[in-house]
């Protein structure tokens, strides 16, 4: 894999739950597989505690190990999770965070990812890592599936 940056397409497609998220890519450096996202985390996410509620958490953390991983394969491929271990560090309240993503192991059967995320003053709120198998990046028509 060449040492460049990662360009993310201005044109490329983008799954609905971006949106949600408030998704927007960042960065992705070759040299540590590592990707860098911000979100806009919005009120709906939030519960009574101030905080968003803790599966929303991992949707975070999900979108951008995942974003790593797509990213290290120049978009041709994406991780179908099996397991997502996740540490609730702090209360993540509304508005601005930085995810930071990063390829473990990109092997031929097992992906190994690590995730966090961040105050926009760089205080850790959460970390996780994932297992999952490489497969075909999905798309608005493709499932990404069809593995050989």
């Amino acid at each position: 894999m060449s040492s460049e940056e990662y360009q993310h397409p201005e044109d490329a497609e983008t799954s609905p739950h971006s949106g949600l998220l408030g998704s927007e890519f960042v960065s992705y450096d070759a040299a540590t597989q590592t990707a860098t996202m911000r979100f806009t985390v919005r009120r709906e996410m939030i519960t009574h505690r101030g905080g968003v509620q803790g599966g929303l958490v991992a949707g975070y953390l999900d979108d951008v190990m995942g974003y790593a991983y797509v990213a290290s394969t120049q978009g041709a491929q994406a991780p179908l999770n099996l397991e997502i271990s996740m540490s609730l560090i702090r209360l993540i309240p509304e508005g601005p965070l930085i995810g930071k993503g990063r390829v473990v192991k990109g092997g031929r059967k097992v992906v190994i990812l690590e995730g966090e995320l961040f105050s926009e003053d760089g205080k850790l709120m959460a970390r996780a890592t994932s297992t999952a198998i490489p497969s075909g990046r999905p798309s608005a028509t493709s499932t990404g599936m069809d593995l050989k």
